[in-house]
């Protein structure tokens, strides 16, 4: 038990250091804690020689995961049902084309210029065509943007971007079974009952010291998550399903949703996005320079070329639409899941497996850097109120 112990106390010794750096250096805590963790790994492993950290120890995996679930369905919480109804040709117009153009884009690079088989390049179009929900989210949340129509706009991008994601993974490389269908069954029929039960179990059992609210929720999510995996899905994709359906209860709960922040960004998402960046390997990048480079400059290349065009057709302004096109060019998760999904079936070897994660890893963290040091519409920003 030491053992355990000693391993948390070594990845919370890091949180508190990428939170240190993200207070000084005024950059958000999601994008310290990804490069903090990938100097570590530097550190330890290429400079020292000394394993005594395992990124995947089960405990650690399934603290990774729940913070993954309970971060994307608070992003799907936030989102505000009057905006998206208001707001859909944007939402479904910079989602769409945020997806199209880097997974056509992409694979085309990966075909055409590192002269990958057809379905490795595809395979390749698929992970470099997500945007991190998971990173946006915690960006917005820490710049207030979340409160904002703009953010809003923008996070619901992300799941329309994502959602097409994961419907191109499973028609070109997920068979369709019966897993497939019990697993959409539930997810539609949680998304049209729990609007209506979720608010009466609340009123009903909710609002006690034992926190009843945030057990059911778990419950809810763990169980659709293991469903999710079950049929060949992730689990954070009907995690976001639940917190947008849940939006107009839960979501306007200010207390519950304050609680569950505490919980998910103090003690779950510094192990995911510090866990993320351990598995970079900084030597390995510079060894494979020019192909992470083109893989990584193609995905930012196709995110600019269909997204920021977009943004100017619905009168975005420029800083706007350009912070809009660098963080919906940001990827991790379901990147990542992608990329890992193709090496396992041998869709890919394991030099182009390294290759895209490195890329979808870096797209976490070079287009934030740039959208928030050179690009955040400032003026957009909710007057923070000093507490009393």
């Amino acid at each position: 038990m030491h053992e355990t112990l000693l391993n948390a106390s070594f990845w919370f010794f890091l949180a508190l250091i990428a939170t240190f750096l993200s207070t000084k250096l005024k950059l958000a805590t999601a994008l310290t804690e990804i490069t903090v963790g990938a100097i570590a790994q530097l550190i330890l492993i290429s400079f020292l020689g000394l394993s005594i950290i395992n990124a995947n120890e089960p405990w650690l995996k399934f603290l990774s995961s729940t913070g993954a679930i309970l971060l994307t369905f608070l992003a799907g919480a936030e989102l505000d049902p009057e905006i998206l109804r208001a707001k859909w040709k944007e939402t479904l117009g910079i989602g769409i084309v945020a997806f199209l153009t880097p997974f056509l884009g992409c694979a085309a690079i990966a075909y055409y210029m590192l002269n990958w088989s057809a379905d490795a390049s595809w395979l390749a179009g698929i992970a470099l065509s997500t945007t991190s929900v998971a990173v946006v989210y915690a960006v917005m949340l820490e710049l207030g943007l979340n409160k904002t129509e703009f953010g809003k706009i923008i996070l619901a991008a992300c799941f329309v971007n994502d959602l097409g994601t994961v419907m191109a993974l499973g028609i070109m490389f997920s068979p369709f079974t019966l897993k497939t269908i019990i697993f959409a069954g539930a997810t539609v029929f949680l998304s049209l009952s729990l609007p209506f039960i979720t608010p009466l179990i609340f009123k009903k059992l909710g609002g006690k010291p034992s926190e009843f609210e945030a057990k059911y929720l778990l419950f809810v999510l763990f169980g659709i998550g293991a469903l999710a995996i079950w049929s060949g899905s992730e689990a954070v994709l009907p995690a976001y399903i639940i917190g947008m359906v849940l939006a107009g209860s839960v979501g306007k709960d200010h207390g519950l949703i304050r609680r569950l922040r505490t919980l998910t960004f103090g003690f779950l998402t510094p192990v995911y996005f510090l866990r993320a960046g351990y598995f970079v390997s900084l030597p390995s990048i510079i060894v494979m320079l020019l192909p992470l480079f083109i893989l990584l400059f193609g995905k930012m290349l196709t995110k600019f070329i269909g997204v920021y065009p977009i943004t100017k057709f619905f009168k975005f302004r420029h800083k706007e639409g350009m912070y809009t096109t660098l963080l919906m060019s940001t990827g991790l998760t379901f990147g990542s899941i992608s990329a890992l999904f193709g090496y396992n079936h041998g869709i890919i070897d394991q030099t182009q497996y390294s290759l895209l994660i490195v890329a979808v890893i870096g797209s976490a963290v070079i287009p934030t850097f740039i959208a928030n040091a050179f690009y955040l519409p400032k003026y957009l920003l909710p007057k923070r109120k000093k507490e009393e």
